[in-house]
């Protein structure tokens, strides 16, 4: 329309006939190009929050207005999320070994039934590397372990575990696993026997432990990609405090958009049968 009136000289009204526009359309700015914008609060909330959450997505930020109270449409959120160019550029990786599972393929009913274990690998800032033992509970996705250290043995793992059962108060029905040399070692495999069932995924499947394996795609895109460790001690606080913070406030589909805890607070206790 502009460029009709401005290079061709049309008038207005004549512009607005060969474009077949209405002539109050040309007139009437758009409600966000002006400062009575209407959505100019929630576009300011969708800047600050993705600004503190990058590699969240709208679903996330309008789960988050709706905890704070405030009744939108996600499909709006989505429009004002789009349109302040506020996309989350997805990224992916892959993976592994044979160990012989102790239990069928499970799926988590219940909390405390499934959980699912895996490592990832980062580096501090001089170059050396560092290794990430990261569990889920598969029904209610809270993260239950942190370990983090220059080797992790199958012994640690092992001390681990049984800190998180003492916490718990009672030990998964099932491990859900890849074949890693510390997951098919014999000190595992002690620890569990007559009590905890194995359940190893075929090699180069991660698919088949997509809990974990989101979780850990996850930890890497919120922090381990976002922050630089002086030390291995700078890497242990940094993970774990991300690890706290996701269990309190990150909002799961799958959960109603509850967070991990807040879902955990209302299951039923489980009790096993003897």
């Amino acid at each position: 329309m502009t460029m009709l009136q401005t290079r061709l000289g049309l008038s207005e009204r004549l512009a607005c006939r060969v474009a077949g526009q209405h002539r109050s359309a040309q007139r009437k700015p758009p409600a966000d190009q002006t400062p009575a914008d209407p959505d100019s609060g929630v576009r300011q909330w969708l800047r600050d929050w993705a600004k503190s959450h990058p590699r969240k997505g709208y679903r996330r930020a309008w789960a988050a207005l709706r905890a704070e109270g405030m009744v939108i449409n996600r499909k709006k959120v989505h429009r004002l999320w789009r349109e302040e160019g506020l996309r989350v550029a997805q990224r992916r990786r892959r993976r592994k070994r044979v160990g012989a599972s102790t239990v069928p393929i499970t799926e988590a009913m219940a909390p405390n039934e499934v959980w699912a274990i895996d490592f990832q690998f980062d580096t501090t800032a001089d170059g050396r590397t560092f290794k990430i033992a990261s569990m889920v509970d598969e029904h209610t996705r809270e993260s239950l372990l942190n370990i983090v250290g220059r080797s992790i043995t199958a012994d640690d793992l092992v001390a681990e575990l049984t800190a998180v059962i003492a916490r718990r108060g009672t030990a998964p029905t099932v491990l859900r696993c890849d074949n890693g040399p510390e997951l098919i070692s014999r000190a595992l495999n002690r620890f569990c026997e007559g009590s905890i069932g194995i359940a190893y995924i075929p090699p180069g499947s991660p698919w088949c432990n997509g809990h974990i394996e989101s979780f850990n795609n996850r930890l890497r895109d919120e922090c381990l990609n976002l922050n630089v460790f002086h030390s291995i001690l700078e890497a242990r606080v940094v993970i774990g405090d991300w690890k706290q913070t996701y269990n309190l406030t990150h909002r799961h589909s799958a959960l109603n958009y509850l967070t991990p805890s807040e879902y955990a607070a209302t299951c039923q206790p489980q009790t096993k049968a003897a």
